[in-house]
């Protein structure tokens, strides 16, 4: 009778662990979802007033007190605006070219981690909705899921300009991801794991800018590459293709396009910051005597002021140099940063395999 009622306590408490656990998972990725939403919605907003900053213009100043609620009005237009798909379009697949472009846009943050672990009820949760050890991996599946949204789109729409858009992204993004790839290696090579939750422990000393600095630049570039951003806007180069690959697109069809791209560029400045500005790691925290929950909340606050940093250069690139012929994109892709991202990857190679033979003796 104790054995039975032992073992009934035992899968009691078990379920009420798992219950617990999912319950924190949920609320942290619906916390996560969220966030990703609203730094995309208020993007717009500073790329137009960075852009007016950096053209003597003051910006959108009419929606709410120094145009604050611009980001709203323009997600009220979106939504009001009139449904449109063109007769000729494949239906099902115009449809869910746009959803694919918004799923795997948000489904790269799962793997970031945001922050130390809190402490809540003397129990420790990460500020992470999951630590795979495989996350790298992971982030780059997804990624490459993102160029089929566009493709499809493109395609579906039955016309010529949206179709050569979605070529263009799809062969850009493609050959942009290998020098980017490359770039990672060798940065796994130094920290020997593919988990970011590790990556980012190993960082609280150096940062990994510092044993990586042409991995970094090369990541860096392959990444306004990857997020269509200028100067490798080439997929909606409205001079040459209308729109790109959204041309017939419009309402909120449309926006989850745009919106896409600016949670690319936000999940993208997350990244680099994990991989080689130390996530929330902040200098001489070691020094400080405050409580663990303080200094996650200040870790997610030093993880963020870094990831602001980056979207503004995003911005700041795009006001400042201009759009690459499309033959000047494909060479710099294949004929610099594959070769230089190789050149990096051997010589991070020689040094740790040097390193490991001056060990011996």
């Amino acid at each position: 009778m104790r054995d039975w009622r032992g073992s009934f306590m035992t899968l009691s408490v078990l379920l009420y662990d798992i219950q617990t656990f999912l319950i924190y998972k949920g609320i942290l990725a619906v916390a996560v979802f969220g966030i990703t939403l609203v730094v995309a919605m208020y993007s717009t907003y500073a790329e137009r007033k960075v852009a007016a900053f950096l053209q003597d213009r003051i910006g959108p100043n009419r929606a709410g007190p120094f145009g604050i609620l611009q980001p709203l009005a323009d997600g009220v237009k979106m939504f009001m605006k009139e449904e449109l798909i063109p007769g000729t379009s494949n239906k099902a697949l115009f449809i869910i070219g746009p959803s694919l472009a918004m799923l795997t846009a948000c489904m790269t943050g799962a793997v970031i981690p945001w922050g130390p672990s809190v402490t809540i009820a003397g129990e420790i949760y990460p500020l992470q909705i999951t630590d795979v050890n495989i996350g790298i991996l992971y982030l780059f599946g997804v990624v490459s899921l993102g160029v089929y949204g566009i493709m499809i789109g493109g395609w579906a729409s039955n016309n010529k300009y949206s179709l050569l858009g979605a070529i263009r992204a799809s062969s850009q993004m493609i050959s942009y991801e290998v020098a980017m790839g490359i770039s990672i290696i060798a940065l796994v090579m130094c920290t020997g794991t593919l988990s970011l939750a590790e990556i980012v422990e190993q960082q609280k000393g150096w940062w990994n800018v510092v044993i990586q600095p042409v991995g970094f630049l090369i990541f860096l570039i392959c990444a306004f590459a990857e997020t269509n951003r200028a100067p490798f806007d080439l997929p909606e180069c409205e001079t040459e293709l209308v729109g790109g690959y959204h041309t017939e697109y419009s309402s909120m069809k449309l926006g989850f396009y745009l919106f896409a791209e600016y949670i690319n560029m936000f999940i993208s400045s997350a990244i680099i910051s994990t991989f080689y500005f130390g996530g929330y790691n902040m200098p001489f925290v070691d020094q400080l005597n405050l409580d663990s929950n303080v200094l996650a909340i200040l870790g997610v606050v030093f993880l963020f002021a870094k990831i602001v940093f980056f979207i503004f250069l995003f911005m700041w690139v795009r006001w400042t140099i201009p759009r690459f012929r499309y033959d000047q994109l494909m060479n710099l892709g294949w004929k610099i940063l594959i070769p230089l991202s190789l050149l990096n990857l051997l010589v991070t190679g020689v040094v740790m395999m040097w390193g490991e033979i001056i060990k011996l003796f």
